[in-house]
């Protein structure tokens, strides 16, 4: 979760929004992101949350594209998280006792984290992603209805609805970063 919100804050930073350093978010130092109760939610019941980097895009020149590459950023951070897991493991990393398995969480996780973050369901990064895609009138009328984008998160979730949103979409990516792999 470091990577993926210290991309947030990298991206809005190198944006000419001085929020994220400011803030001290430009920082791999997972305290820097550690948010109590996503932190307490992970270890009990499996899934969790980092705090979110605050971005403020009146520093963006173009506040539309800002928002959509600093969105962006942090679920491309997991995929290139997940890369380099794969790629070591490749080269021989998964052949050692304790660093195979640590790297093949590692890949998993971060797979399943970056197709998470982007479904277009407030919070998630997809939303933000949307937003920026739409024309003004619409972006700002799907903005209105956040609170109900959780509360259909939290019923995905809580359903198991969210696995037949998921799994084609993580098969899907774990199938194309294999054979990046594989073509190296």
């Amino acid at each position: 979760m470091s990577f993926h919100e210290y991309a947030h804050g990298l991206v809005s930073y190198k944006l000419g929004d001085p929020t994220p350093k400011v803030q001290g978010r430009l920082t791999l130092n997972p305290l820097a992101h550690i948010d109590p109760v996503g932190f307490l939610a992970l270890w009990i019941v499996g899934f969790g949350w980092a705090k979110p980097v605050m971005i403020n895009p009146i520093y963006y020149k173009d506040a539309k594209k800002g928002e959509l590459l600093t969105a962006a950023a942090g679920p491309l951070s997991n995929v290139i998280m997940a890369f380099v897991s794969l790629l070591l493991i490749n080269i021989g990393g998964y052949n050692v006792a304790i660093l195979g398995p640590i790297l093949y969480q590692l890949y998993i996780y971060n797979v399943v984290l970056a197709v998470f973050n982007i479904i277009p369901v407030p919070p998630l990064d997809g939303s933000k992603v949307l937003y920026s895609l739409l024309p003004y009138r619409y972006s700002y009328a799907f903005t209105q209805y956040e609170n109900v984008g959780q509360i259909i998160l939290l019923i995905l979730l809580f359903t198991g609805m969210i696995s037949r949103i998921m799994n084609p979409l993580v098969n899907l990516l774990d199938l194309w970063l294999r054979s990046i792999i594989t073509a190296i």
